[in-house]
């Protein structure tokens, strides 16, 4: 295994191997997936059988308000019919809304829902999540952040390449 440089001024979780780092991933991503698992959905939306993906889209609405169907596909990195597609089933359950754009007619605008049981119910899902990030990121300099965020995304890449 190799040693780990002491820098003055690091604690020792600073100086993590590549052994070591991984050791504690492979620790914590259990634990991490199984906290998540058990956020609870709220009351509101526990009949709707709601999937993770519709979480992340769910995510981008809360977050930036109401969004074009293509440019939900390129957050989400997926086909603007897939997006298209949960959109419908979410809108048929009256979670999210779809109109037509006022400045061009053939693009439709999503949103959540305008009714404030839901908005509150998907708003108290999402809260405890994004709570816990802004908890562990607010500490860190934007180049932490982007690390951080690099990271993930880089596990999800490897981990798809080997699926």
């Amino acid at each position: 295994m190799a040693e780990a440089e002491e820098v003055p001024g690091e604690d020792a979780e600073d100086r993590l191997t590549t052994e070591d780092a991984v050791r504690a991933m492979l620790l914590t991503m259990p634990r991490l997936i199984s906290r998540a698992k058990r956020t609870p959905v709220p009351e509101q939306l526990r009949s709707l059988r709601l999937a993770p993906r519709h979480l992340s889209l769910l995510s981008c609405l809360l977050f930036d308000g109401p969004t074009p169907v293509k440019d939900l596909a390129a957050r989400l990195e997926v086909a603007p019919t897939t997006v298209s597609l949960m959109v419908s089933d979410l809108q048929r359950q009256g979670v999210v809304e779809r109109r037509s754009d006022p400045g061009d007619r053939r693009r439709s605008i999503v949103s959540i829902s305008e009714d404030p049981t839901t908005r509150g119910a998907v708003d108290a899902w999402l809260a405890s999540s994004a709570k816990a990030w802004h908890q562990v990121l607010d500490g860190l300099s934007p180049q932490e952040r982007a690390t951080v965020v690099r990271v993930i995304h880089g596990y999800e890449e490897a981990l798809a390449e080997t699926s």
